[in-house]
């Protein structure tokens, strides 16, 4: 009888495999390491400076210093970004507290600020390497061992989202949410398949055969621990429970039909969610309500609800049997008893029930308007409303992606046969990710798993039908040391050889190559950037705030007192870790996607002030108004500085309106002979963001340029021969600097003499700490003025 046939013996079995198995994950393991550290270079500078890729890497590194700071206390409330509000910081605790236990052990209590960025940077290569255990231990559950070191092979090399958020320098909870949701899955498959082995009955509880309980507990109790770490990771962290209700609806469904126990099923679900619920319980923000973004009452009464699905589930599922109902009436009291549960929770709690039913088309729905610009949270398969295979190809391969839909087919044909209960619950947790990843592409790192070992449960099968398993019987009885493998060689067949050929090339090398391929993109964080912001902490006024301090959170309805030497950083919202975390100033956007402003929902809104109102503000008069209307206070600016890059003047222009939803006649259609090509036009000029970086604040009153970075490769240049051919402009077709930093003045009041009506012309030529020139020009009308 084979592993899969009765894959679970002792609790040895899961943490210890026979020496070549264990040897070959651990290679396996390693090389996956070796990948993601294969971009050092740009990580770790020439001169000894940390550069983290991507802007959540940054505001990690901060909280994970205000933790060290602070240890045990963390920052739950950062009041120096999204000014003049602050932020509550919804990224899970447990990540940066493994940072910093790790920072302290290394270094004896006092690491220093060098060791704790390369604890940082390396920290997420470490997580995905080791992500290539639970896969094994999945794929070895599904398909014996083969299939598990197929399946880690493949997580090893997986390209795609998952890479990417773990390489060094991706310092982020991403791969912490692959790592422990993934183990919470390996676990939860293994309580489920040691619990029916056993034949664990609810009547082995209340006669305490702990001889049949222990092994199934254990596991039940990893899985939740697994999961609490995983929702302790990330507050979207529901995603999970979610899929392992649906799966427990259909395995309940199945074992009816069957006419067999489902005291096994109802078991691992209660003991799983019981022990999720405790560990999540302490983290809890009561004042957060029932907030699915932040740690509140929502995560603690959805792990006790999946927790009464599963009881509620099983009691239907005896009473029906007791009473020897037919078997095709419980599905039908699974949906009545489904429909009551939400008619009774909309009477207790309204809140709780919108978020239950709002939350699949939040996970699973394609996103309009301005959220539908942020890059992660776009489809995978839509692109502009245009159905595209093409991401689903950059991350998982066009095999990769086709196998993993193949191996769901089988599994589901499965299903009309006697399928075991791992495959259902894989066959349930593939689709549902499935369906993530068409709503939001950010979900590519978790399916990334799943197609691993969907592609390894394929290749798995194949080999069965060579007889791999007799090939590995024989090496085991023949090969007692290295020296025995050249004459074990003769067992091997032409078929086995051809398979495992097929294996490598439609398999393992694309994804070889594709990963390979992601090692050599070079960092995420723009130079000019960093450039920026080390002059931003350098140049301008210290806002009056200590940087490394825990602050509590104001009360509702209040607003934060900040000191009167307290200002604002306006720039897009993409940029405002970068402010805060290397700038050390307060940002009034950030990668929260606070402080962004405009509409959400109709055009008929009202506009709110923020970074997308700013820049997309057809005149000075009315962006400074926008800034005097972010601050309530009537004597404080929003805002005393503005940033402006050539990415936002360019390619992320046409994001800024999507975000106010008044998208219209920014670009036009221009026939270039062959083709039409989009072109900005009046509006997009006339636009805060164009006059302050296309035309370097010319004309405007109250901005004025402070600093230029270097420049930088943009399509600047193209905009500026655009404005020059179309709209009869004079201005220097070259690159200018990358970031343009402007301070908000007051201004000044010039008087002389002219005659009525005549057109007043103030120039002057500006130098910039770069050495590059620009006029900066003023017009305005002579006024008449009465005779005193």
């Amino acid at each position: 009888m084979s592993s899969q046939d009765h894959p679970v013996s002792s609790f040895k079995d899961i943490i210890k495999s026979s020496w070549p198995y264990a040897l070959a994950v651990a290679i396996i393991g390693f090389i996956s390491l070796w990948i993601r550290t294969c971009p050092s270079a740009t990580v770790f500078l020439s001169d000894g400076s940390v550069r983290f890729t991507a802007n959540d890497a940054w505001f990690h590194m901060r909280t994970l210093r205000v933790l060290l700071e602070n240890y045990p206390h963390r920052m739950f409330f950062d009041p120096m970004t999204n000014y003049p509000n602050g932020s509550y910081i919804h990224f899970g605790p447990l990540f940066d507290q493994m940072m910093a236990i790790t920072s302290l052990i290394l270094g004896m209590g006092h690491p220093s600020s060098h060791l704790v960025d390369t604890v940082g940077a390396y920290f997420p290569a470490v997580l995905g390497a080791l992500t290539v255990i639970p896969v094994y231990y999945i794929g070895k559950y599904l398909g014996g061992h083969k299939t598990g070191v197929l399946a880690a092979i493949l997580i090893a090399l997986a390209p795609g989202q998952f890479l990417t958020r773990s390489l060094v320098g991706f310092t982020d909870h991403h791969v912490a949410e692959s790592l422990f949701s993934t183990l919470f899955m390996m676990f939860f498959m293994l309580a489920l398949i040691s619990a029916k082995e056993k034949n664990l009955r609810f009547e082995d509880v209340f006669n305490k055969k702990f001889t049949v309980l222990k092994e199934p507990f254990l596991y039940s109790v990893l899985a939740g621990v697994m999961y609490s770490a995983y929702q302790l990771s990330w507050p979207g962290g529901s995603l999970f429970l979610l899929i392992v209700l649906v799966y427990a609806v259909f395995q309940y469904i199945f074992d009816n039909f069957r006419n067999e126990s489902s005291d096994y099923l109802g078991f691992t679900g209660v003991v799983t969610c019981l022990v999720s619920t405790i560990l999540i319980l302490p983290f809890v923000h009561p004042d957060m309500g029932f907030s699915l973004y932040y740690y509140s009452w929502f995560h603690v009464v959805t792990a006790l609800g999946t927790m009464v699905g599963f009881a509620v589930l099983s009691l239907i599922e005896r009473e029906f049997k007791r009473k020897k109902m037919k078997t095709y009436y419980y599905p039908l009291i699974i949906l009545g008893a489904g429909i009551l549960g939400l008619i009774f929770i909309k009477i207790l709690s309204p809140s709780f029930y919108s978020l239950i039913i709002n939350a699949p088309s939040t996970v699973f729905g394609i996103q309009h308007g301005g959220p539908s610009t942020i890059g992660e949270a776009s489809s995978t398969f839509y692109d502009d409303g245009v159905f595209t295979m093409s991401k689903a190809y950059e991350y998982f391969t066009p095999t990769g992606f086709f196998a993993s839909l193949l191996g769901m087919f089988i599994l589901a044909a499965n299903l009309f046969r006697k399928p075991k209960t791992q495959e259902v619950l894989l066959l349930i947790w593939s689709l549902l990710i499935l369906f993530a990843i068409y709503g939001q592409n950010r979900f590519a790192y978790y399916y990334s798993i799943n197609v691993s070992i969907l592609s390894a449960y394929l290749g798995g099968l194949l080999l069965e039908k060579v007889k791999w398993s007799e090939l590995d019987q024989k090496f085991k009885s023949n090969v007692k040391s290295p020296a025995d493998i050249p004459r074990a060689l003769k067992f091997v067949k032409v078929e086995q050889v051809f398979a495992v050929l097929l294996i490598v090339i439609f398999l393992i090398y694309p994804v070889y190559g594709s990963a390979m391929a992601y090692t050599k993109i070079s960092n995420g964080t723009p130079s000019p950037w960093v450039e920026a912001c080390d002059w931003l902490r350098s140049n301008t006024p210290d806002p009056g705030m200590d940087y490394n301090a825990i602050y509590e959170a104001p009360k509702n309805g209040e607003m934060f007192q900040y000191p009167d030497t307290a200002y604002g950083v306006m720039s897009w919202w993409d940029f405002g870790h970068y402010i805060e975390t290397i700038g050390h100033r307060m940002p009034n956007a950030n990668p929260f996607q606070a402080g962004i402003g405009g509409r959400r929902v109709s055009i008929n809104e009202t506009n709110q002030p923020g970074a997308a109102t700013f820049f997309t503000a057809p005149s000075e008069e009315e962006a400074t108004a926008v800034l005097k209307a972010i601050d309530p206070r009537p004597d404080k600016m929003g805002a005393r500085y503005v940033i402006a890059d050539a990415y936002m003047a360019t390619v992320m222009f046409e994001a800024m309106p999507a975000w106010t939803l008044d998208t219209d006649g920014y670009y036009q259609a221009y026939w270039t002979g062959s083709q039409y090509q989009s072109i900005p036009s009046t509006r997009y000029f006339n636009s805060m963001e164009a006059k302050l970086y296309i035309f370097d604040g010319n004309s405007l009153k109250h901005y004025r340029m402070v600093y230029e970075t270097d420049t930088h490769q943009s399509n600047e240049v193209g905009y500026k021969q655009v404005y020059n051919y179309f709209y009869g402009g004079k201005l220097s077709e070259t690159d200018t600097g990358y970031v343009k930093i402007f301070e908000y003045v007051k201004g000044a009041n010039i008087t002389g003499t002219a005659s009525p009506n005549e057109t007043v012309k103030i120039s002057t030529t500006i130098l910039t700490d770069k050495g590059r020139t620009f006029e900066y020009t003023h017009r305005t009308y002579a006024v008449k003025m009465p005779k005193t």
